[in-house]
């Protein structure tokens, strides 16, 4: 059952379900909280109430918000933490990852870990020539990326998609046409966009500052980078000493809670159990 939270003008959509300590979910740009179907029912089973939330300007949120910057996330992301009588474990995949950093350094109260799937954390340089140069996977990928931002067109996201999940689910077709219909709604593509044009350095710029365990997993195919091991390092080297893992999934593109769910619950369980024993 959706529920709604209102911050100032505008709402996010989200659903509670299970018992126990909380754990929050946020998706990537172009998605909605669907993106999570496989994964939650594993962390409901293993004894945590899961939030499920549709970002601002996403899935059955509203459209029109003042901005779409990690920062304007990480605030929604605590302002739900604190609604739901937290502390939590902030879960977010890309755009949403970058998010979950500074909601953890600005709200160490409310946030005891956060795990950061695919994440765009750190400044990213404006072209990786070199990366253009070596892996097909992310030549294609940014190709695709960089048509969307220039047309907003559908036809050119779904092509991303088809990229960034090498490995699609059984429910693919599904899942796909459930973000066809929500991105043909007024406003959606616009949104992405947006997101497409914030820069990740206010992520950054937090990761000294997060006092709280830290889990990143990438997707080794994932599209996003030349070398997706290389990035999740970066990020682990800036964040405080020891606060910091990295699993790599083989095979995994951009969305492994999508493709490869019983590999991210198999690492993303131990996570929690340390995370609110330690909050």
């Amino acid at each position: 059952m959706t529920q709604h939270l209102s911050i100032g003008t505008s709402t996010l959509a989200y659903d509670l379900v299970g018992e126990g300590p909380l754990v929050v979910l946020a998706h990537g740009m172009g998605d909605t909280r669907n993106s999570y179907r496989h994964v939650v029912p594993g962390l409901v089973a293993a004894g945590y109430r899961v939030a499920n939330v549709d970002i601002r300007g996403c899935g059955e949120s509203s459209v029109e918000w003042d901005g779409y910057s990690r920062t304007d996330i990480a605030g929604d992301l605590v302002a739900l933490v604190r609604h739901l009588g937290g502390p939590a474990v902030v879960v977010g995949q890309s755009l949403s990852g970058g998010a979950a950093t500074i909601a953890a350094a600005t709200a160490p109260d409310l946030v005891v870990g956060i795990v950061e799937l695919a994440p765009f954390t750190r400044k990213q340089p404006m072209v990786d020539l070199g990366g253009l140069l070596r892996s097909p996977a992310y030549r294609k990928g940014f190709a695709r990326l960089a048509q969307v931002l220039a047309t907003g067109s559908l036809t050119a996201w779904k092509k991303y998609l088809d990229v960034a999940v090498p490995t699609k689910p059984a429910d693919w077709d599904a899942g796909l046409a459930h973000i066809e219909a929500t991105m043909s709604e007024a406003g959606r593509m616009k949104v992405l966009q947006k997101m497409c044009q914030t820069s990740p350095v206010d992520a950054g710029a937090h990761l000294g500052g997060v006092r709280c365990p830290v889990l990143v997993v990438e997707g080794s195919a994932d599209p996003d980078w030349s070398d997706p091991r290389a990035e999740g390092e970066r990020i682990l080297a800036d964040l405080p000493d020891g606060l910091g893992e990295l699993a790599v999934i083989e095979g995994a593109g951009h969305y492994p809670h999508t493709e490869t769910p019983d590999e991210v619950l198999a690492l993303v369980l131990p996570f929690l159990a340390k995370a609110h024993a330690r909050g």
